[in-house]
């Protein structure tokens, strides 16, 4: 159901999704004051999420082959995936149990557009923005200190953007799942809370934790890896491979999964 567009319409997708954007920009900039919350709870909780982590460095104590400024580099990973997630994910995705609570999802299906497409653009949050800013400038500032050159910041560019990839491609396959489980919105949730994890290195957690946050939901592609290239490590092409193939794989499944819950979805008019 729903209808499709071939792939040389890529370009116009590009320019819808200006337009979707600089409308919602225009609808949040009539109030202002609510994006200085943002920014003032968005600076609040980064001071909060670095003291927490100051108090294990505090005595001596690191993560195994993280020190302090790495660390530091990590949290801005996550704070910026963390701004992305609200920015874009939330105010698009959530809404598909919506549409399917209450037969617009109809409409959607009608647009001469990709309906994946239009469910995930369709508007942006400013509320994110300030961790998205933030979490920039935290790794640029950490890596000032760790004397990284930009070509460091460069090779982060693809493990982040994958990062931002994967998570989408989960986020938007639990919000497919609606099409059956109509209130799952404490689902998108518990995705919330295990991204959580990822404010801290994968090696910090026992071994089982590890494989769990590696082969079950991927924490570790979505900052340990992309802040492991920023910093270089070693043996990190190996794990840059696994995130490229992995949110390739992701994109793909994510596609094919809707296509077959729309094969279930039961319109409002039928």
């Amino acid at each position: 159901m729903g209808i499709k567009a071939p792939l040389w319409l890529v370009p116009r997708y590009g320019r819808l999704a200006c337009l979707f954007w600089g409308a919602a920009v225009a609808a949040e900039m009539e109030y202002r004051l609510n994006f200085l919350l943002a920014a003032l709870t968005s600076l609040g909780n980064l001071g909060g999420s670095i003291f927490s982590l100051f108090l294990f460095y505090r005595q001596g104590y690191t993560f195994p082959g993280w020190g302090w400024w790495e660390a530091l580099v990590l949290l801005g990973v996550f704070t910026f995936l963390q701004g992305f997630a609200s920015t874009i994910l939330a105010p698009n995705l959530n809404t598909i149990v919506q549409q399917v609570q209450q037969g617009t999802l109809d409409f959607v299906l009608l647009k001469p557009v990709s309906s994946q497409f239009w469910l995930s653009s369709r508007t942006l949050s400013l509320w994110g923005v300030p961790d998205v800013i933030l979490g920039g400038f935290l790794i640029l500032y950490s890596g000032n200190h760790l004397h990284l050159s930009w070509t460091h910041y460069l090779l982060g560019v693809l493990p982040l953007g994958c990062a931002c990839s994967i998570l989408y491609s989960l986020w938007f396959i639990l919000g497919s799942t609606s099409v059956w489980f109509v209130k799952i919105y404490n689902v998108t949730e518990v995705l919330r809370g295990l991204v959580e994890a990822g404010r801290y290195p994968i090696s910090a957690y026992p071994v089982a934790y590890r494989m769990f946050f590696t082969f079950v939901v991927p924490v570790a592609f979505l900052t340990t890896v992309p802040a492991a290239t920023v910093l270089d490590s070693q043996g990190v092409g190996v794990w840059l491979g696994g995130a490229v193939g992995l949110s390739l794989a992701l994109w793909q499944v994510t596609h094919r999964f809707w296509q077959f819950a729309l094969g279930f979805y039961t319109s409002a008019s039928s």
